[in-house]
């Protein structure tokens, strides 16, 4: 059975937010860091994971990748503080 992730990553400063889906966490991690895929995470510097939880099924991971991206920065953040409230480079337990 496969696992789905839903992440965020930030900038150095954590003034810039990602919200994604995969189903290979420490891949796609990598690729954020290394600038591998052009986009939104290249431009703003966003390599530095700081929440992620994890689905069952797709389906479910898709549906609260796109609730999250609906919300406000105040509830994104109060999201990573519950968990990570220094907001570390949680790849560093994933590499």
């Amino acid at each position: 059975m496969k696992t789905y992730f839903v992440y965020m990553m930030a900038n150095k400063s954590n003034s810039v937010l990602y919200v994604g889906v995969t189903s290979d966490l420490v891949r796609r991690v990598e690729e954020h860091k290394s600038g591998k895929v052009e986009g939104f995470t290249k431009k703003y510097k966003c390599h530095k994971l700081v929440w992620y939880t994890s689905f069952d099924y797709a389906n479910d991971a898709i549906e609260f990748e796109k609730r999250i991206k609906k919300w406000k920065r105040a509830y994104k953040e109060n999201l990573i503080n519950e968990v990570n409230p220094d907001w570390r480079d949680l790849s560093t337990e994933l590499l």
